[in-house]
């Protein structure tokens, strides 16, 4: 296989030229974020908004191209833009507000994205901050829902650190038949896609953004997930442009907040949730994580994190509280393994906390799983 490097990317990109000046993507100055990987490639192109329909047929054609060359598996080229630019050119426009390929415009826009082809119902896991078990708590629910019968996707959302090919025990790069099209990873009965696949595991991805959001889209629409029940978005932590970009163009069924019992966590948690009902997407619940710690040697409950905060913080605001989970040894060192606990020793007490969590979700996702709800829209006072 030949070895291509950025430059050989910059030589075909140059071949492609942008409809406003004519020039080349290259010469334009609209090429950013070229990153080569073992024959993966992506990059980005930089546009004046108002150009995003006119430009879309141009990012297919760099992708096309770059796919071409020699050595190349796969190209992921995404649409971003930078600012707002009167009268500008195809090229970089000013400001921060950006729109990647297939993303819905902002308040006030035309378009919204739609559910997946074959995708009943997506749903986000969801913290208001980081280190709370959430990609954990993912897995395990993927696995959990999927042991009661539903078809289980699983979108590692989190790009800057995503968890999932290490929690899911997933190797390799995700293939694209048509070069267009990726197909997702899969392990015991999963199927996952998440940045980790495309990037080495200890490789900062260092994107702006609109880049992110980009990336998000193409990760959900430009995957052949096949029939699922349900897709699970492993969020990344906070309530930032990701966790916009997602709930304001995805339409999501619910989300999940996870939280673990300490007053400063629940702070965050309650952020997180209020992020969500602001922009009408329904919070199935609130999930208390580390909530208590069973001593192996003499069975004495210690409630390291404190206990029941997540439940009496689901009853202020009104929503559900779905379960707890203990801090235990074996939940880290299953997920850290690539063994989740749920498939690894599933009659565990632990396993089985995830199982009736997870059936309670799957009770509200009911027969309401095949039906898409239109997207938000965020309207900021």
């Amino acid at each position: 296989m030949s070895t291509i490097g950025q430059e050989d990317v910059l030589n075909a990109l140059r071949e492609v030229s942008e409809p406003v000046s004519g020039r080349d993507l290259v010469a334009a100055g609209m090429i950013s974020g070229v990153a080569v990987r073992d024959g993966n490639v992506q990059f980005s192109i930089e546009i004046n908004p108002a150009h995003a329909d006119a430009m879309e047929p141009v990012r297919k054609a760099a992708e096309k191209r770059v796919a071409a060359l020699s050595g190349v598996l796969s190209v992921t080229a995404i649409l971003t833009a930078e600012a707002q630019q009167a009268g500008g050119n195809g090229g970089p426009s000013g400001g921060a507000r950006g729109r990647a390929s297939g993303q819905a415009p902002g308040p006030g826009g035309g378009r919204r994205a739609a559910l997946p082809e074959g995708v009943k119902a997506i749903v986000a896991v969801a913290s208001g901050k980081g280190g709370v078990g959430k990609s954990t708590t993912a897995t395990n629910l993927a696995l959990a829902l999927a042991a009661g019968g539903r078809k289980v996707g699983l979108l590692d959302a989190d790009v800057y650190g995503p968890s999932q090919p290490r929690m899911m025990g997933i190797q390799g790069r995700p293939e694209s038949p048509d070069g267009k099209v990726l197909l997702p990873m899969e392990n015991y009965g999963i199927k996952v896609m998440s940045i980790g696949f495309l990037v080495g595991e200890d490789q900062p991805v260092i994107w702006r953004g609109p880049m992110v959001m980009g990336a998000l889209q193409q990760m959900l629409g430009d995957v052949a997930w096949g029939e699922l029940d349900v897709l699970l978005v492993d969020m990344p932590p906070g309530t930032g442009d990701a966790q916009l970009t997602m709930s304001q163009n995805v339409p999501l069924a619910g989300a999940i907040i996870v939280s673990t019992p300490q007053d400063i966590a629940l702070l965050d948690a309650r952020k997180g949730l209020n992020m969500f009902r602001k922009v009408d997407v329904p919070v199935f619940g609130i999930i208390e994580n580390m909530s208590y710690f069973v001593c192996p040697a003499c069975g004495h409950q210690s409630d390291i994190f404190g206990h029941g905060g997540a439940r009496d913080e689901a009853s202020k605001l009104g929503c559900d509280f779905l379960g707890e989970v203990p801090l235990d040894m074996a939940i880290r060192t299953t997920s850290d393994s690539g063994h989740p606990i749920v498939v690894s020793d599933p009659d565990s007490p632990h396993a089985k906390a995830y199982l009736e969590i997870a059936e309670r979700i799957s009770d509200k996702l009911g027969g309401s799983a095949g039906e898409a709800r239109p997207a938000p829209r965020i309207v900021i006072n």
